[in-house]
């Protein structure tokens, strides 16, 4: 059994957006069948639900830094390229109902693109991040959406532009590189944010409304689905995704307390297992390349 969410990870309101022009939506609160599907769910039994979401921009926009800020409360400041994909997992707790994250921090660089595209599939959410102090990685940034797209289904899938290093650069600078942000988000209809992982201004309100916005799209996605089904069934068909897979659902509610537990730990050997994976490649990148440059 996984130990309570944390206090600060639970969310019992929608976060609101950053800004109401680049947004995914602008309401003030969960959808009324989301919140309806959540009231059964508190009285039924425990569930998983899991979204993926890929993180991608050019090198050294502060990709690392920002999910670090959020996962560990922690600013790095003697940077570090990552090498092929990084993970977090991240548990939250909305509208009462257990919900988790899985952050997959993906490399900048040229040289490790095809390894990190491997890890693009099956996204409920793309975070597409710039340096607001570098019109260029704005530039850059729809490429590295179109990259991230080829492998999901654009239907069923949240984006996110997000500038970081807020607290670089001059006033006039960040105003003018913010309206072309806004611009692309409305082209690309993805939702607009900035923040500082220096300073942690605004990254807890971003994650937060990542996993409210894809917790409702999950839950939405399950009722259009399932048709008449009962709430609390919905709730538990969670959508476990695999890295090199697409969605895989597993219905708890054909289980006993024992099938329950079973699905608890095939759930959690999964994610053990594709976070070792992801761990592997990059030790074994690393170590070519210390080879060749010895």
């Amino acid at each position: 059994m996984l130990p309570p969410v944390k206090k600060d990870r639970v969310i019992t309101q929608l976060p609101q957006c950053f800004s109401p022009t680049a947004a995914l939506h602008t309401k003030e609160g969960f959808h009324p069948q989301v919140k309806a599907v959540c009231q059964v769910q508190r009285a039924s039994s425990i569930s998983f639900n899991i979204a993926k979401v890929i993180v991608v921009g050019d090198v050294a926009v502060g990709k690392t830094c920002l999910i670090s800020r959020f996962c560990k409360d922690a600013f790095d400041k003697n940077y570090k390229a990552t090498i092929g994909v990084d993970f977090e997992m991240e548990r939250f707790e909305v509208l009462g109902v257990p919900f988790s994250l899985q952050l997959w921090d993906t490399a900048g660089q040229e040289r490790f693109k095809c390894i990190a595209s491997t890890y693009y599939r099956g996204a409920q959410a793309i975070i597409v991040v710039f340096d607001l102090s570098s019109a260029t990685s704005l530039t850059h940034a729809r490429q590295w959406l179109e990259d991230a797209m080829k492998e999901n289904d654009p239907s069923s899938v949240l984006l996110f532009l997000v500038g970081t290093k807020k607290d670089l650069g001059s006033p006039d600078q960040l105003a003018q590189v913010e309206r072309e942000a806004i611009r692309l988000s409305e082209e690309i209809k993805a939702e607009y944010w900035a923040v500082s992982a220096k300073s942690g201004d605004g990254v807890r309100d971003f994650f937060f409304r990542v996993a409210s916005l894809t917790f409702e799209a999950n839950v939405l996605s399950e009722l259009e689905k399932s048709g008449p089904r009962h709430g609390g069934d919905i709730i538990n068909s969670p959508k476990v995704r695999r890295v090199e897979a697409s969605r895989s659902r597993l219905s708890l509610r054909d289980h006993g307390s024992r099938g329950l537990r079973r699905v608890q730990q095939e759930i959690r050997v999964l994610l053990i297992f594709d976070s070792i994976l992801g761990f592997t490649v990059a030790v074994t990148q690393r170590r070519r390349l210390d080879g060749s440059s010895a």
